[in-house]
């Protein structure tokens, strides 16, 4: 099971920024759980996160593949990212947008982690039974 880090967990953010590309052409399955963990942060402030993927790691779509909206409180925050219809994404890159607003510094600080997980598809089919018998 693919279970990997694009953003390690207790990374400092300030400003803007890219991760690093993660290669998830050796994932099994094409559905991930992605996790937003922000275990520091600081009043009036927020961040956003999107999921960009590519085929070869340097030109990325312009669409994003998942977004997690803007964020205020520490927590984990989760979110299925499907890429069964994209099977020329091989590669996957977070990017963030942060704001602070208010009084106090005005440059934002958040500590964060964010993890992608591979779900795998029993899962997936038993949580989708699961759902058909709730409708």
């Amino acid at each position: 099971m693919f279970d990997a880090y694009l953003v390690p967990a207790n990374t400092v953010i300030t400003a803007k920024g890219d991760s690093e590309p993660l290669d998830i052409s050796g994932a099994g399955n094409r559905v991930f759980l992605l996790t937003l963990s922000i275990t520091s942060i600081v009043e009036q402030e927020s961040i956003e996160v999107s999921i960009a993927t590519s085929a070869d790691g340097a030109a990325w779509d312009p669409k994003p593949a998942a977004s997690i909206s803007q964020k205020f409180y520490p927590g984990d925050y989760p979110v299925l990212v499907d890429l069964s219809a994209s099977p020329e994404a091989k590669f996957l890159r977070a990017h963030w947008e942060v704001s602070r607003w208010g009084r106090g510094p005005k440059d934002p600080k958040f500590e964060i982690a964010l993890r992608l997980r591979e779900i795998a598809p029993e899962a997936l089919r038993e949580a989708q039974a699961e759902a058909q018998t709730r409708r």
